[in-house]
């Protein structure tokens, strides 16, 4: 079992680039599952306004799709290409080729970060998404942003929140922060990949590389 907490203390930002981690800024986070088995969050300091968290079960988004679009089912079996947003080894591709949806003991397992996969799009070698692809990456966050398929979670200091990667789809609000740099938004985030869980590909239960 590894466990490590990082710090989702942010500043002030532009609009970010690719390679700017959007918890590192104030932007919204639309719904995504994360690199990890069990997600961590621990509230040091609330936002002045907004920040809330979302969550939606990602079977019911699955079902839901199913429901509409039984079409788009197959498409999300099917790699697509994601950004490694600059984070990539020497040498190694700056994007790399994963499913959304895989089965695992017959279960659908969901993995998803749109802007990832949108993200891809700016790299030349990398084929460009079809009209199915973008109608199901669309039609996930619509489902999830739906109130009838997520609550709603207003972080305040002491409060944590874990998550079962396998099952659990995530978003952020954007949020306004404090002047006074000591009541920051300030949050502890967990990624911990633990034994007989699997959230995820283990390619990518190593979490963020280390810059140098």
């Amino acid at each position: 079992m590894a466990l490590c907490w990082a710090t989702c203390e942010t500043k002030e930002s532009p609009a970010p680039a690719p390679e700017v981690r959007l918890y590192r800024t104030r932007e919204r986070q639309d719904f995504h599952t994360d690199g990890a088995d069990i997600i961590g969050l621990l509230c040091l300091h609330e936002a002045l306004t907004g920040g809330e968290s979302k969550l939606a079960s990602s079977h019911a988004v699955y079902n839901e799709i199913l429901r509409r679009r039984p079409d788009l089912i197959d498409v999300l079996y099917e790699p697509m290409w994601w950004d490694r947003n600059g984070e990539e080894s020497p040498g190694e591709d700056p994007a790399f080729e994963l499913p959304i949806l895989s089965d695992l003991n017959g279960t659908p397992r969901f993995f998803y970060i749109g802007w990832y996969i949108r993200d891809a799009q700016r790299h030349p070698q990398v084929p460009r998404l079809t009209q199915d692809q973008v109608a199901a990456l669309d039609l996930i966050e619509a489902i999830a942003n739906d109130p009838t398929f997520h609550v709603e979670m207003d972080f305040q200091p002491g409060d944590v929140q874990l998550l079962n990667n396998a099952v659990i789809l995530h978003s952020r609000e954007a949020y306004r922060d404090h002047d006074d740099p000591t009541r920051r938004r300030h949050l502890l985030r967990l990624w911990l990949s633990a034994h007989h869980f699997t959230s995820v590909e283990d390619t990518l239960r190593g979490g963020i590389p280390q810059r140098g």
